[in-house]
């Protein structure tokens, strides 16, 4: 589909977003800025992945609440509800490299400006909720510009690539960042694992600075001016091949990915298997997500028909586990429900913008990024109510219910604005259920 002048306004015909690019897993680490970019967020991520732990730790350690923890939560979260179209606006307005260059400094100094509170003696929980309210401020500007710029730094052709390999990463770091975190607090002191975090802030920094701005794909920038946020919003509400996968990775953002909630209750509630099982099962998870953002590096095209049927599946699956009657079942559906959670993650994120404008990318992606995010504050503490209230399996179904029934509802509304019908039928002895154009339905009729 067309991202040029006049794209806002083409219809869809299919609810198929179609990008045929290199489907080799690491090609676009052959681009040397976006080579760098990498290199410096494997870093930075694994310090972010301590950091998040440590402050976890130090928070309950200091109040013995674990609503206290979900509070440090809400307010990282919390300004991307608030200010995310905001931050959007302002990754348009101005160069995306020396936004992150800024916003990457921002997030080094509050990192070291826990550390030196924790190793000092004199932290205290007020301390960690305001430096987490500063870091979700930050966040609010760093997230669209981060997004966006993958595209600057690799094109087109390998967007979807990037965007798998910058998954990969994340979870990579998901993997080691814990397991340091938790030596380093049993041996020395939660101080210094976020000590370490503010210092890994420097990789992408150098990163930044080492990279060449003529090698980057030229971009326009939005110009100063009033009702740039409207505009953004008008554009996306005019384009149903990004305002319905927006929608739907709202619903499973806020529904669907409350894993800290279930698998600390069925850690300890429903199966009874202490700290070091729910450590095992987050491991389990961080693996499937790492496989399915590997596998999605793999393929060269981007559907929308995908983003609808991992999203059921992802539903579906995460009923099966909240119905498991055993421990290691349970176990093992986590690695498919990782995979597929990350393909859904990936599969939006390159639709919505490789059929955005370059110009309206950054208020696009913050608005995906808001609503994806953003809904933390409001889905944890609701499905945490219903965790405490019914028990773990029911707020677990929960979650997966609302997942599959997006998934349902998003899909019909995608194949009757592209035109087309659901049609169901067999193959090799098999049920199948596909979208097929109207016409060619009333053909066979």
């Amino acid at each position: 589909m067309s991202t040029g002048p006049g794209a806002d306004s083409a219809p869809v015909h299919e609810p198929t977003l179609k990008t045929r690019g290199r489907g080799e897993t690491f090609s676009s680490l052959g681009v040397r800025n976006y080579r760098l970019f990498f290199t410096g967020a494997i870093v930075s991520n694994t310090g972010t992945w301590m950091a998040r732990i440590t402050q976890d730790w130090l928070v309950l350690s200091l109040t013995g609440s674990a609503a206290a923890v979900g509070v440090t939560t809400a307010l990282q979260f919390l300004p991307m509800l608030l200010f995310g179209l905001y931050g959007g606006v302002i990754a348009d307005r101005y160069p995306k490299r020396r936004l992150l260059i800024v916003s990457q400094a921002a997030l080094g100094l509050c990192g070291l400006a826990l550390a030196v509170l924790t190793l000092s003696g004199q932290v205290q929980v007020w301390h960690v909720y305001l430096i987490a309210f500063l870091l979700g401020m930050v966040t609010v500007v760093d997230n669209p510009a981060r997004q966006s710029f993958v595209s600057e730094m690799v094109g087109p052709d390998r967007l979807r690539n990037a965007v798998s390999l910058n998954s990969a990463n994340f979870q990579s770091a998901r993997l080691v960042g814990p397991a340091v975190a938790g030596v380093l607090i049993a041996g020395v002191g939660s101080g210094w694992a976020f000590l370490i975090n503010g210092v890994s802030f420097l990789a992408p920094l150098v990163a930044l600075c080492l990279m060449r701005p003529g090698e980057l794909h030229k971009v326009e920038r939005a110009p100063r001016g009033k009702g740039q946020l409207r505009e953004g919003l008008r554009y996306v509400a005019g384009r149903p091949d990004l305002i319905w996968p927006i929608v739907l990775v709202g619903f499973i953002g806020t529904f669907g990915f409350n894993f800290p909630i279930w698998l600390t209750a069925f850690s300890s509630e429903v199966f009874h298997v202490g700290a070091g099982a729910y450590g095992f099962l987050n491991t389990l998870m961080a693996a499937g997500s790492l496989a399915g953002a590997l596998l999605a590096a793999r393929r060269g095209s981007t559907r929308l028909r995908m983003l609808v049927i991992a999203a059921a599946v992802f539903g579906a699956l995460e009923i099966a586990a909240a119905l498991s009657p055993a421990f290691w079942l349970f176990a093992l559906l986590l690695v498919p429900i990782g995979m597929i959670g990350l393909t859904v993650n990936i599969t939006a994120n390159s639709a919505v913008q490789m059929a955005t404008d370059p110009v309206m990318r950054g208020r696009v992606m913050s608005l995906y990024m808001m609503v994806f995010a953003g809904g933390t504050p409001i889905g944890a503490p609701l499905l945490g109510w219903v965790t405490d209230t019914y028990g773990a399996r029911v707020g677990f179904a929960t979650g997966g219910l609302v997942s599959l029934l997006s998934a349902a509802v998003i899909g019909l509304i995608l194949a009757r604005v592209g035109g087309l019908k659901v049609a169901m039928g067999w193959y090799h002895g098999h049920p199948r259920v596909r979208f097929v154009p109207r016409e060619r339905l009333a053909t066979a009729a």
